[in-house]
């Protein structure tokens, strides 16, 4: 496994978010103060690794900067256990359809680094 694409966004099990001990709604990424409610009572836990696709494109042309391969899925995962859609880069390009249950995993993004997808499950 290589370096984290931006350390303290995810680990192996998930994404790293946050829930407010004051209005228990969750978050990501994980943020002081709760974004919902600006509470500073937030504690750092692992988001559900399953969730459902909600929205997608595929990214065709390299982003200024980008080193890692394109075509790419980018899109939307709607993780109902933590009441959140997150933008996340996506596994797959090819067969993807609205409602498709996807599932965590972590990819390369280049020989040294790496980052989150979800993927068809």
């Amino acid at each position: 496994m290589g370096e984290p694409v931006q350390p303290g966004l995810f680990t192996a099990a998930g994404l790293i978010g946050g829930v407010c001990g004051a209005c228990g709604r969750r978050h990501f990424p994980c943020a002081v103060p709760c974004p919902w409610c600006g509470s500073d009572d937030v504690t750092t836990i692992t988001l559900s690794a399953r969730g459902t696709l909600w929205g997608w494109t595929a990214v065709t042309a390299a982003p200024p900067g980008y080193e890692g391969p394109v075509p790419y899925g980018f899109g939307v995962v709607e993780l109902a256990d933590d009441g959140l859609r997150v933008v996340t880069r996506l596994g797959a390009v090819d067969g993807l359809r609205e409602g498709m249950e996807m599932r965590f995993a972590v990819v390369a993004l280049t020989a040294d680094v790496d980052t989150w997808a979800y993927e068809p499950a």
